[in-house]
């Protein structure tokens, strides 16, 4: 019970790696409340947790409409009385387009998802944090952000962005008891990429460093990653990113 008596939020958690997140971290004792825009997968994650005596919430909404983000912190501390942990989960692909290719609606989705959400999260959530003496902020990046050519350029430079920004409120807040942290999976099994028509000069290219890929990771390895990175068993981890990719990036 590393969690317990606190509350977290947890984006993006209808499936994948948000809703294994959300999983454990009920299970390790947490009060979660799962935000994300597939309301009726995102109920039964909720109705999964309850049965197996947990304590979670729902919230449809969406991390790129300030009045969402807004209204999972304000269901965190109207139903669990405070706001302990966030979980900067949510995330969209580019599909792999070059930039000479790449158009301005396709490049804004990106970054709103998977950089301006963030910032909407940890805009809401630092206040009510400060409240009671501090808190853990858990942000999803990927080695897409350490490196320039595991994805396409919206999410390449995005997933650098939101590494930049976590970083940046781990050493701005210390002083407040908040911490930052960020995890950089490599080739996770998630659904991000279903339903997405890839660009296949794009992919070809992207893709070829995937032959040295030692594996692909389970949603549950990324969960026991930022089980840790949100307990006091990392109190004295902040501003660090942790990489979670079988050793890929050490080739």
């Amino acid at each position: 019970m590393r969690l317990e008596n606190k509350a977290a939020i947890i984006t993006g958690a209808s499936s994948g790696m948000g809703a294994a997140i959300a999983q454990l971290f009920a299970k390790e004792g947490a009060s979660v409340v799962a935000i994300a825009r597939r309301k009726e997968r995102l109920q039964n994650l909720i109705d999964r947790i309850n049965a197996d005596g947990g304590k979670a919430v729902a919230v449809a909404g969406d991390v790129t409409i300030e009045a969402d983000v807004r209204n999972a912190v304000k269901t965190a501390v109207q139903q669990f009385g405070r706001l302990d942990i966030v979980v900067n989960n949510a995330g969209l692909l580019d599909r792999f387009v070059p930039v000479a290719e790449l158009d301005d609606d396709l490049w804004n989705a990106v970054l709103d998802v998977n950089l301006t959400g963030p910032m909407r999260m940890f805009r809401a959530a630092i206040p009510e944090m400060e409240k009671t003496g501090g808190g853990s902020f858990v942000t999803i990046a990927s080695v897409g952000g350490l490196h320039g050519c595991r994805a396409g350029p919206a999410y390449t430079a995005s997933k650098h962005g939101v590494i930049g920004l976590a970083k940046n409120v781990a050493y701005m807040y210390t002083g407040k008891g908040i911490r930052s942290n960020i995890i950089a999976p490599g080739g996770v099994k998630t659904e991000i990429g279903a339903g997405q028509q890839a660009n296949e000069a794009g992919a070809a290219i992207c893709m070829t460093g995937m032959c040295v890929n030692p594996r692909m990771g389970e949603a549950d390895e990324i969960a026991s990653v930022a089980l840790f990175l949100a307990s006091d068993e990392a109190s004295f981890v902040n501003g660090a990113i942790v990489v979670a990719d079988a050793g890929w990036t050490a080739y």
